[in-house]
């Protein structure tokens, strides 16, 4: 015997345009339930088949965001849309790191190919549709400088720009490498107060203020290190290497920084 649906329930399609409606464009499988009534897996069953019809995306297991028409075609809104109310959900720690805040503060230079999010533990990356997040696991994240930045869908945690050189320096192979790390410091360097640089390197492990230092000073910004060359000065005592990834290359010394400067660095400005 066929069963009737209950014409009582809203269809699926209704629950969302509701939802849309009072601005909750992102929701979770207990929600859309809680809305939609029946079981659970009847809810995850009319998710999918609302995902079929590129109504919705699902950029972690349970979380769903609704596709306005204009980001269909991608198959998933842009990540820094989603990620604050997923990190919510999940009671994670994060902000958004590396090229992605340069970008937010104009000093990208190219449009980052992922965004990049900074957690306390690594975490398997994010692909929806079009948009894809990588992570990175940031020690001390607690005591990152961020600066909270308002958008049309929300807050969003981003580093300070003082906080995001660091970590540039410091993660030099998801910054695409030195000379890319030089060429956003070129423009990254306009928003870097000096004073608030040696506060944010408290966090960082000291060999990072070494490599940034000596890198703003090469891309004509040695005003915005000159702090940073005190804190070094006096707390600095042993030399560490520009390029970690090539340890097997000698390289001049650089006293100021107690760096050993064993790369080139060749800044497309």
């Amino acid at each position: 015997m066929k069963v009737k649906r209950d014409r009582s329930r809203p269809k699926a399609r209704e629950v969302i345009d509701s939802f849309a409606a009072v601005g909750k464009n992102r929701f979770s499988l207990a929600e859309f339930q809680a809305a939609h009534g029946g079981s659970v897996p009847a809810a995850r069953l009319a998710v999918s088949r609302l995902a079929k019809k590129n109504l919705l995306a699902s950029p972690a297991r349970g979380f769903y965001v609704i596709l306005p028409p204009e980001y269909r075609r991608y198959g998933c809104v842009p990540a820094q849309q989603f990620v604050p109310d997923l990190m919510e959900r999940l009671s994670l720690r994060y902000y958004v790191a590396l090229l992605s805040a340069a970008e937010i503060y104009g000093a990208a230079h190219q449009r980052p190919q992922v965004f990049q999010v900074a957690l306390a533990k690594n975490r398997r990356r994010i692909v929806c549709g079009s948009a894809r997040v990588h992570f990175l696991a940031r020690r001390r994240i607690g005591e990152v400088p961020l600066r909270s930045i308002t958008t049309p869908q929300g807050e969003l945690l981003v580093s300070t720009p003082e906080a995001t050189a660091l970590d540039l320096v410091g993660y030099q192979r998801r910054a695409v490498g030195l000379d890319n790390v030089a060429t956003v410091l070129t423009e990254l360097a306009e928003s870097i107060d000096p004073a608030q640089l040696v506060e944010a390197a408290q966090a960082a492990p000291l060999s990072w203020s070494q490599r940034l230092g000596y890198l703003l000073e090469v891309v004509d910004q040695a005003d915005k290190a000159a702090p940073l060359k005190e804190y070094v000065g006096r707390v600095a005592r042993n030399f560490t290497v520009l390029a970690p990834s090539n340890l097997h290359v000698s390289g001049c010394l650089a006293p100021d920084w107690r760096l050993i400067v064993n790369s080139e660095i060749d800044p497309d400005i």
